[in-house]
């Protein structure tokens, strides 16, 4: 028993010895720096390994920006996929096949969008049916790069009229200046507007009046449908400058006198979108005839609620917040169209500064109509 004592004894302090012996200082130095060595080769052997950067996760803002590039492409192939030229496309004048062709992208393929081609602009409205696209056949039909038919302005119109807009751009010269246009024939006005004619027709100096009262300042309006800008001459003698919406009427270039007026004339219809920034305008002036153009009548909406919803909402989008909304002197055929109206302009939440609606007896044997003008103020949206 002593013997096996005694060599435990020893086996144990033999194997302290050899710990000893392991954990001494310069050993330790010695781990501890090939340690640090092995890890700094890892390190570089990953960074410069071909998986050195991998592909971090987008951030919001890419993957918005991605699906609105991934939106824009989608909708350009969907256009180009639907850009049949239809009844018969080899009929169809030289340059307006020219134009219509896509056009390669100066700078190639884009990345973004993965597009090689962009189409051209041109309405599908004026492929809708055969006469109209024999207008635009007509309106193509030129000489490139020498002066523009005569009856250009007078397809132009019709176009426009039957809601063919944008129209296709033309390689010829404009013409010189007409002869002096008369104003006896062009619909020049002076009095409306300044002096009281209707108890539905408000003044200018009362409405401008309103709007003070209330805080809007008017410096920059829209006319919509203004014809030969009267309602715009009345307004600049106030200081107040107006651009006007005009089509030109059959024989008459509506357009050209307006310019000749030293006013604002813009080509468009009231069934086009207003090309022109969100809030930019003090006022909006909507007249006569502008609601039941706004439902484009040519193409048989003029009835429904949904094409004026889309007319208010444009001259909604461009009158500033606090601006003021004149719809004047509109005349509804019907109670019920009356009804239609008063409803929409409800769904905005405008302040009504001035309201007026009653009815006109007709001429002769003509049914009365139902007439409404208001001055509204447009809120402040959150």
């Amino acid at each position: 028993m002593g013997s096996v004592s005694l060599n435990v004894a020893s086996s144990r302090r033999g194997g302290r010895r050899g710990l000893a012996c392991l954990c001494s200082p310069a050993l330790l130095n010695l781990l501890v720096l090939l340690s640090l060595l092995s890890t700094n080769l890892l390190a570089l052997l990953a960074f410069l390994s071909p998986r050195a950067h991998p592909t971090l996760p987008s951030s919001s803002s890419n993957l918005s920006s991605s699906a609105i590039s991934a939106q824009v492409a989608a909708i350009a192939r969907e256009i180009d996929a639907t850009r049949l030229v239809p009844h018969g496309g080899a009929s169809l004048p030289p340059e307006l096949l020219l134009f219509l062709s896509p056009h390669a992208l100066p700078l190639g393929r884009d990345a973004r969008t993965g597009l090689t081609h962009m189409p051209a602009s041109v309405a599908h409205a004026c492929f809708r049916s055969p006469p109209t696209l024999a207008l635009l056949s007509a309106f193509a039909t030129y000489t490139p790069r020498a002066c523009c038919p005569r009856n250009a302005t007078l397809l132009q119109h019709r176009l426009i009229s039957k809601g063919c807009e944008p129209l296709p751009r033309r390689r010829c010269l404009s013409r010189g200046p007409r002869a002096p246009l008369p104003s006896s024939n062009m619909g020049v006005d002076n009095r409306r507007w300044v002096k009281p004619r209707h108890d539905y027709e408000f003044l200018i100096d009362d409405v401008l009046r309103l709007a003070a009262a209330a805080s809007a300042k008017i410096r920059i309006g829209l006319d919509v449908a203004g014809g030969a800008a009267n309602f715009a001459a009345r307004m600049r003698e106030r200081g107040v400058t107006i651009v006007t919406t005009v089509l030109d009427n059959a024989g008459k270039p509506m357009n050209e006198f307006v310019a000749a007026r030293g006013l604002f004339p813009l080509l468009l219809s009231p069934a086009h979108r207003f090309p022109f920034y969100d809030g930019v305008f003090d006022l909006v002036h909507v007249g006569t005839t502008a609601l039941d153009e706004g439902g484009a009548p040519a193409l048989g909406q003029a009835g429904t609620e949904e094409a004026l919803e889309f007319f208010m909402f444009d001259a909604d989008r461009v009158l500033r917040a606090g601006g003021i909304l004149w719809i004047d002197s509109y005349m509804c055929h019907s109670e019920e169209r009356r009804q239609v109206v008063v409803r929409l302009i409800g769904r905005f939440g405008y302040k009504k500064l001035k309201w007026v609606t009653g009815e006109k007896a007709g001429m002769g044997s003509s049914k009365s109509s139902i007439y409404l003008s208001a001055v509204l103020q447009k809120p402040a949206r959150g």
